[in-house]
């Protein structure tokens, strides 16, 4: 199932090894971290010109930056291996206690950028996108979003402020994302003679089903049921998750089921 790439993502990485960008490779990707630069006005080639001059004066980062024109990777992570960046705390606690893990390990940090030189909703519109295309790429629920502000309340207070100067809100973003995820996703028809036909009941049922086996470990790929929800799903592909399921009932080694999804 593809993605629509609505727009480019250009790698412009920090010198290696150097506080700012250690080149450490990051853990499993479990969720995204959202910000906002917290300078108006500042850009998105700005802001990593900045970090570019002083990567050896602060352990800071973050991964990619947005404004109005451009989304910037300045850390890789959507356009090469992911590498961990510095974009949370530490000695926070509440990303462990909700993700289990500490967001420079295994979050991405996407900086939104605001202010009345950048056009608000050009600069939406891309990181809403890209933070959809993140939970894509890295086959994450697209409700995996979490506020800068909400992880460090007494400290900070990104995206909202951000977000804020154009009337905007984080549930909305969060609400933004999580359509913008289903809309770009390839959910065009299938061929008549593939995919299953089932009616609106029997096709709610079925992701019901398959959602209740995804959280529990049954099947581990998300877009098994994107391809549900979007009514791709064929006969074969049903019989062959059914297949995986009852394997691991069974204690059997199966080859990873995303294999199966051709």
């Amino acid at each position: 199932m593809s993605f629509k790439m609505k727009y480019s993502i250009t790698p412009l990485y920090l010198p290696t090894k150097t506080k700012r960008r250690t080149g450490i490779t990051a853990n499993k990707i479990k969720f995204m971290v959202a910000h906002d630069t917290g300078n108006p006005n500042s850009t998105a080639r700005g802001n990593v010109k900045y970090y570019n001059n002083s990567a050896n004066q602060i352990e800071a980062s973050a991964h990619i930056f947005v404004d109005d024109k451009e989304i910037i990777e300045c850390v890789p992570f959507l356009t090469d291996k992911p590498e961990k960046a510095w974009h949370v705390l530490y000695n926070v606690d509440v990303d462990n206690k909700l993700f289990g893990c500490d967001a420079n390990d295994a979050a991405g940090g996407i900086e939104y950028c605001y202010g009345t030189n950048i056009n608000s909703n050009e600069a939406y519109k891309r990181f809403v996108w890209v933070l959809a295309y993140s939970f894509y790429k890295f086959n994450i629920q697209p409700t995996e979003l979490i506020g800068h502000h909400i992880l460090d309340p007494k400290r900070k207070t990104d995206p909202e402020n951000g977000l804020s100067k154009s009337g905007r809100s984080y549930a909305q973003l969060k609400k933004d994302v999580i359509k913008e995820y289903y809309d770009c996703l390839n959910c065009e028809e299938a061929d008549e003679n593939m995919s299953l036909q089932l009616n609106d009941y029997e096709w709610k049922m079925l992701n019901s089903i398959w959602s209740q086996r995804y959280n529990k470990g049954e099947i581990t790929d998300w877009k098994w049921i994107d391809r549900i929800r979007c009514r791709q799903l064929t006969a074969g592909e049903l019989a062959f998750l059914n297949s995986v399921v009852a394997a691991k009932q069974d204690c059997l080694s199966v080859e990873a089921e995303s294999a199966g999804m051709q």
